[in-house]
């Protein structure tokens, strides 16, 4: 059936959501304790330094603010829906886990060798899905996107000025601004997914008709 397949197509972006939507809850229903989510559900250079090596992945799944958590899903489902389909889901879901690992070592050594603030910790899954925005636009670099949902752009355009924000932060960072963004992760992320594309990723445009996907290209 036509309704069972598309359901299908996007499994792993609807897990995704289950999944950041319930570690939300955790953060604002601290059944296990707040100490837990900070120590379990954050990243930094500090905290790799202890051995808690799972807060690569487990942050990426970490939002404790209302709308950062809707922002990224919003993100995700524009996005990942449309590379799940093309990719196929567990090859998305490789290329999601991967870009969100490389986002966190890129905030952590971004805080440590940059900001020298190794105990800076962050959260989000702003990192993969700049790796899944970057590989969207160099796919299909003419399709209209709409930059900060209001703005219509071809994805090309608005994946590099998202780029182009990013360094600009880090740079204000680095000279002590206090923008509360991880500009290292968005960066870190999105080379990822530049890479990604420049290796393995020439052969999304023939995925996207098997996917049967239109997207608005001029």
């Amino acid at each position: 059936m036509e309704g069972s397949s598309a359901r299908e197509s996007d499994r792993v972006v609807r897990t995704l959501m289950i999944v950041n939507v319930g570690v939300f809850l955790l953060w604002w229903f601290p059944v296990l304790g707040p100490s837990f989510m900070g120590d379990n559900f954050l990243v930094s250079w500090s905290l790799l330094a202890e051995g808690r090596v799972w807060v690569l992945l487990t942050s990426v799944f970490s939002h404790n603010l209302l709308l950062h958590l809707l922002v990224n899903m919003v993100v995700l489902t524009s996005f990942g829906t449309a590379m799940e389909a093309i990719m196929g889901s567990r090859r998305f879901l490789r290329f999601f886990l991967a870009a969100g690992l490389v986002a966190s070592i890129a905030h952590a050594a971004t805080s440590r060798f940059l900001l020298d603030q190794p105990e800076l910790r962050a959260l989000g899954a702003s990192g993969a899905l700049a790796g899944v925005l970057m590989l969207f636009s160099f796919s299909f670099p003419k399709a209209k996107v709409l930059l900060f949902f209001f703005i219509p752009l071809p994805a090309i355009v608005a994946a590099l000025a998202f780029v182009a924000i990013d360094v600009w932060g880090l740079v204000a960072q680095i000279g002590g601004g206090t923008l509360p963004i991880g500009h290292g992760a968005h960066l870190g992320g999105g080379l990822f997914g530049l890479v990604y594309y420049l290796v393995a990723g020439r052969d999304l445009k023939d995925g996207r008709d098997g996917a049967g996907l239109r997207l608005v290209e001029q």
